[in-house]
């Protein structure tokens, strides 16, 4: 996945799960990982949670 993808989809996901804050982010966290697994590294995924949720 393109980094643009990715940042897509944790987006959405933060938009689902109705998080709001970085209090939010181990539930971000959780259902990120689940969805794109195999797709896309964990790391990223959560540079791009902490960039949109602060």
């Amino acid at each position: 996945m393109s980094p643009e993808q990715i940042e897509a989809a944790v987006k959405k996901i933060i938009t689902e799960t109705g998080a709001s804050s970085m209090k939010d982010m181990g539930k971000v966290m959780g259902a990120a990982s689940k969805q794109l697994a195999g797709k896309a590294d964990n790391k990223l995924i959560s540079e791009f949670v902490r960039k949109i949720l602060t």
